[in-house]
């Protein structure tokens, strides 16, 4: 469904929350819908911040040294911020600024953050991505950035990773990618639709509200 441009001052975009275990595709369901769906009138893909090389491989992210990072956290500079194995991560405030512009904002966070999310930014779709153990196996092993033991210790967490709720939605990104992202992107626009449909009916005139 195209984006409605009259809609955009009735309504606060959608945030999607993307989210699973190391190794299971969600850089490349994103970079999927972002080719398919565009980023401008209608939904936003911010690029995350992330205090590691520019050339690390396996994540699409602009690289920030801690200090800099620190300091745009500091100023509020961040529309969520957060920190895992070892380094700092965070997504621009232009998304939130999509967001007041009615634009769907897709972005690839950490679980910990997700229920802050709600809070701030209800109502929000979290896309959960999975893969099963011995493709993700094969996917870690073939970014070249973990020893086998490592590699282990992921499987072991990818296999205790659990998130909730009933705004969660599973896509399993196994085999073949393209199907996958049709998937992925099904759910986006989807998601978008009962979004503006809601907004449009006056339903979400308080935040959060939900349809009776």
């Amino acid at each position: 469904m195209p984006f409605d441009r009259k809609s955009a001052d009735e309504r606060r975009g959608l945030l999607f929350l993307v989210v699973g275990p190391s190794g299971v595709g969600k850089d490349s369901l994103i970079q999927g819908a972002r080719r398919r769906l565009g980023d401008d009138v209608g939904y936003h893909f911010p690029t995350r911040l992330i205090t590691r090389p520019e050339d690390a491989q396996g994540e699409d992210h602009q690289a920030v040294a801690l200090e800099a990072f620190e300091r745009l956290e500091a100023a509020g500079g961040f529309m969520l911020s957060w920190r895992a194995h070892g380094q700092c991560y965070g997504i621009p405030k232009s998304a939130e600024q999509a967001l007041a512009e009615g634009r769907s904002v897709v972005v690839n966070v950490s679980r910990q953050i997700i229920d802050q999310a709600r809070r701030r930014w209800p109502p929000v779709k979290v896309l959960l991505i999975s893969a099963p153990h011995e493709v993700l196996r094969a996917r870690l092993a073939a970014r070249g950035r973990e020893a086998g033991s490592d590699i282990n210790k992921r499987l072991e967490r990818a296999h205790a990773y659990r998130v909730s709720g009933d705004d969660v939605f599973e896509v399993v990104n196994a085999d073949e990618l393209e199907g996958a992202i049709d998937r992925f992107v099904a759910l986006i626009e989807s998601g978008t639709r009962a979004s503006t449909h809601l907004y449009r009916s006056g339903v979400n005139e308080k935040v959060g509200a939900k349809p009776k």
